[in-house]
């Protein structure tokens, strides 16, 4: 063995040993947990993936536990009643937003998802509060899913074949609504600008829950300089960026100070009202950026969860009739459905929240940041440790769910078949970091199946296709959901007929 050699030997073996007593020592002071492996922590104990093995995890160590992505430890809180007494009681303690090395190298430190204290409290108020006066919640957003549950419509009977992956024209319907808030139009579901811009959001998304992106997050400063596939995907960002500031420029050229159009006539106004304000948040990156994210947050989640609505529907024919009978009897088809009809379609309610719940489809909350020194439950959390809330684990809570691993829509429905709000139902997490678009997105959810379930009904691709929600559900966190599915026209009920 030559010197050089023996030099990197004892340089590694002595490495291996700073680590595994820097970790130990950290361990000391934090919730137990499994042992970490040296340099990779926890992840192949995780398989990559904490949603999958928690409930093991859970029951060897309690619902509060220390879990090690590479050399960074994350503390776990699973069930409801922890999530909720950490996010929403102890909400400032537990408010910060923790490391997302991903999102970070994609925001530059700008933005919403990313950001803590004044800036993100500044750009955080001001969607809110825009969203809100473009209609999140009222009249004038739901014309605006209305008018693309048309189109949507249209794009399904125009197919050359009934048969078709509800994959392509669900994305491009519910991008649409956000790029009618965001630019003030809407693409055609054809246009090649519009589709590579869906492509590299897809993208994105599934690069951060695939086990490539759960390596990037543990070992950041590594993969931000070795090659692969995940440095294109950074690069495909970059060019929807510079597309996003082309937009801004257009929209600065044209902008009436007096009549804002859309989110970017908006940030503009307010920009320039604080253009001689001291500490204003309304620069050119925060607008970019807290537009990219609209994309991020509003495009992937509520496509997929449409999907995975049809592929309820087609596993379960009598909870697609069942909805069509009340969609029938409170609606009709003369019109399109509207978010009142919610209060006389309980089951339709029911399903549509069961969906939800069952899906998991983001199983965990972006990390959170202890901002001080707190005992929580009997546990001593240092000022920035990170915290995972494990929403899953709240989802399927057997204290809070009559059917907690199964779908079933008695979930949300009382002895009288009247739908029940139930408070574990926290898909878009709680508390100070709840989704700021939680508002928009159910509303989209409800007025496009509806909207479809009324005009279609949905089968198989295939009579003899055998589907398995659950198979199913784990796909779509992976990799996301591809599968056909065959349409074909409702008949018109004669009472439904002009005489």
């Amino acid at each position: 063995m030559d010197v050089l050699t023996l030099s990197l030997c004892s340089f590694l073996l002595f490495y291996s040993i700073i680590s595994v007593w820097r970790i130990q020592k950290t361990r000391l002071r934090l919730p137990p947990g499994p042992t970490p492996l040296p340099f990779i922590g926890n992840l192949l104990q995780m398989r990559f993936a904490l949603y999958q093995v928690y409930p093991k995890l859970t029951k060897q160590y309690g619902p509060i536990f220390t879990i090690w992505f590479g050399s960074k430890p994350v503390v776990a809180l699973c069930g409801y009643a922890v999530i909720k007494e950490a996010l929403i009681n102890y909400s400032y303690q537990f408010g910060a937003r923790g490391s997302i090395p991903v999102s970070e190298r994609m925001a530059k430190g700008y933005g919403i998802m990313t950001t803590n204290g004044e800036r993100w409290q500044q750009v955080r108020r001001f969607a809110v509060t825009t969203l809100r006066n473009f209609g999140m919640g009222k009249r004038s957003m739901e014309e605006r899913v209305q008018e693309e549950s048309h189109h949507l419509i249209k794009a399904i009977e125009d197919m050359s074949s009934n048969i078709f992956n509800p994959h392509t024209v669900l994305g491009r319907a519910v991008n649409n609504v956000i790029n009618l808030v965001v630019f003030g139009r809407r693409w055609d579901y054809e246009d090649e600008t519009f589709l590579k811009f869906l492509s590299i959001v897809y993208n994105f998304f599934n690069f951060s829950r695939r086990p490539l992106g759960v390596a990037y997050a543990a070992f950041d400063s590594l993969m931000k300089r070795v090659p692969g596939p995940h440095q294109k995907v950074f690069a495909d960002c970059e060019h929807v960026k510079s597309f996003i500031r082309e937009e801004i420029d257009s929209h600065r050229r044209s902008l009436d100070l007096d009549s804002p159009g859309d989110f970017i006539d908006s940030f503009l106004i307010q920009a320039n009202k604080e253009k001689d304000v001291r500490n204003s948040e309304f620069c050119q990156e925060n607008l970019l950026i807290s537009v990219f994210e609209l994309f991020l947050a509003g495009t992937e989640t509520t496509a997929s969860t449409l999907q995975f609505s049809l592929l309820v529907m087609i596993k379960h024919w009598k909870i697609q009739e069942k909805i069509q009978e009340e969609i029938d009897s409170a609606i009709g088809s003369d019109r399109l459905p509207s978010i009142a009809d919610r209060l006389e379609m309980p089951y339709t309610s029911a399903v549509i929240h069961e969906i939800m719940r069952y899906l998991e489809l983001v199983p965990m909350a972006l990390p959170h940041k202890v901002t001080e020194d707190i005992n929580f439950r009997g546990f001593n959390l240092p000022k920035g440790t990170t915290v995972l809330p494990l929403l899953a684990s709240a989802l399927s809570d057997p204290e809070y769910w009559k059917f907690p691993y199964d779908f079933n829509p008695e979930n949300f429905l009382d002895e009288n078949g009247k739908f029940c709000a139930q408070e574990a139902l926290i898909p878009f997490s709680t508390g100070k970091r709840i989704c700021p678009g939680e508002g928009l997105a159910r509303m989209e959810i409800f007025l496009f199946l509806t909207a479809l379930l009324q005009k279609f009904s949905f089968q198989p691709a295939n009579p003899t296709d055998a589907i398995n929600l659950d198979v199913f559900r784990r796909a779509i966190r992976k990799e996301g959901l591809s599968y056909n599915l065959r349409a074909s026209l409702r008949k018109k009920k004669l009472e439904d007929t002009p005489q």
